[in-house]
């Protein structure tokens, strides 16, 4: 593991009593909302404030409800952290003005800059904390940088996401029991690959892009598209070319059948033990079956669980997804179909914990939909394409660049002490 060394601290306000408290709002999804509590660790560093735990804000796809306290070990993390942050479970109770931190403009910060520095906060934030004893930040998504704060605070994220947040113990075991199934489902131990399928509604929808089907299913994901975003619809008639362009650059989900080829390609057989981590594929059946027809072996965790067992989790969506990240994190092959934060912090984790040595697979989408486009390439010439292509795609730690992605690139910022 690197050690690495930085004189930086001297940007950090001084350790003494706290400037004040701050509380935030983790929106989206699992992997969006844990991104944001790392990032609000920081800040509360940076500031010298306490730090309020985390409200999960309802996600608006999924309606879930789900506390910090369902899906993570609220005193481990805690505890892990204090040495580095105060953190409170709660608003404290000399503040009897709570619904001013979710109502009163007053008492919250916004206009935040995306990838604001550490400057940035000391200079705008830390004086109205001071003042005021407890804000809200929000939006509180993509709120901090990488490359523009003190090497020490990127440690202390790593801490916090790869150390601290740790889920409950029921879904642990869960996950440990849900690999061991896969390993075991042939009688014998066996490795196992973990598809990461993004080809839900809402997913292909907000990707724009033109995806094969019947003149009915394109009239009506056209209509679903203008309904939930009529701005960037328009009246559809740019959309085509538009589609085309981020197919050729690489911006387009990849569809099940598409995945299959390239996994096939790659010298995957049908044997292949398949976990599929993924919500409701667009198209159902239909869709999935040219990967099913490739690879029989596919299952979910509503296949490895028991009914008993799985409904103890659905109680929230989260814990689902946090069953899917372990399960992930733990296969031999990790392969993802379209970005996210889901496929690059499991990406992040598996170089971080020494995992790099086991594949993470990250297609070239951009170069697929060339070789994909030309129907007079011979299968040989496609293979060979392929396998060059993902010689150097496949999880080893990269070196960092300006602006990297500190949760899927985590070399030089995150190998640090625990």
């Amino acid at each position: 593991m690197y050690l690495l060394f930085c004189d930086c601290m001297q940007y950090l306000v001084p350790e003494n009593e706290t400037s004040g408290y701050i509380f935030i709002h983790a929106e989206g999804g699992l992997n969006q909302q844990r991104i944001a509590i790392c990032n609000a660790v920081a800040i509360a560093k940076i500031m010298n404030a306490t730090l309020i735990l985390p409200v999960l804000k309802q996600d608006q796809i999924w309606k879930d409800q789900t506390k910090f306290e369902d899906i993570f070990d609220v005193d481990y993390f805690i505890n892990y952290l204090k040495d580095d942050v105060r953190i409170v479970r709660d608003i404290p109770e000399w503040f009897t003005e709570k619904d001013e931190l979710f109502t009163s403009i007053k008492r919250t910060v916004k206009n935040i800059p995306k990838y604001a520095s550490a400057q940035f906060y000391i200079d705008n934030v830390l004086p109205r904390i001071k003042d005021k004893k407890i804000m809200s930040i929000k939006p509180f998504v993509d709120r901090l940088g990488y490359d523009n704060v003190p090497m020490e605070i990127n440690r202390l994220r790593c801490r916090v996401n790869y150390h601290a947040l740790k889920f409950l113990p029921e879904i642990e075991e869960m996950a440990e029991k849900l690999a061991t199934r896969m390993r075991n489902r042939t009688g014998n131990v066996n490795p196992y690959m973990a598809l990461h399928l993004r080809f839900e509604k809402g997913m292909v929808g907000l990707s724009f892009c033109d995806f094969a089907g019947t003149r009915e299913e394109k009239a009506m994901m056209a209509d679903y598209r203008q309904k939930q975003w009529p701005r960037r619809f328009k009246n559809g008639s740019h959309l085509w070319s538009l589609a085309l362009e981020k197919r050729k650059e690489g911006r387009c989900p990849l569809e099940p059948g598409e995945i299959g080829i390239i996994l096939r390609a790659m010298g995957y057989t049908k044997e292949t033990q398949i976990y599929v981590a993924s919500g409701q594929v667009y198209g159902g059946s239909n869709r999935m079956a040219p990967l099913r027809n490739m690879f029989p072996n596919l299952v979910t965790k509503e296949d490895l669980a028991s009914k008993e067992e799985i409904e103890h989790f659905k109680k929230h969506v989260t814990s689902l997804a946090a069953l899917d990240f372990l399960v992930c994190l733990k296969s031999d092959v990790f392969v993802m179909t379209h970005g996210g934060n889901f496929a690059k912090l499991i990406i992040g984790f598996r170089r971080y914990m020494g995992r790099h040595r086991l594949k993470s697979i990250k297609p070239d989408k951009g170069l697929m939909s060339k070789f994909f486009g030309d129907p007079y390439m011979p299968w040989a010439t496609f293979v060979e394409d392929v396998m060059i292509t993902h010689q150097t795609r496949t999880g080893l730690p990269e070196s960092t660049f300006p602006h990297y992605d500190l949760w899927e690139n985590p070399l030089t910022p995150c190998m640090c002490r625990a």
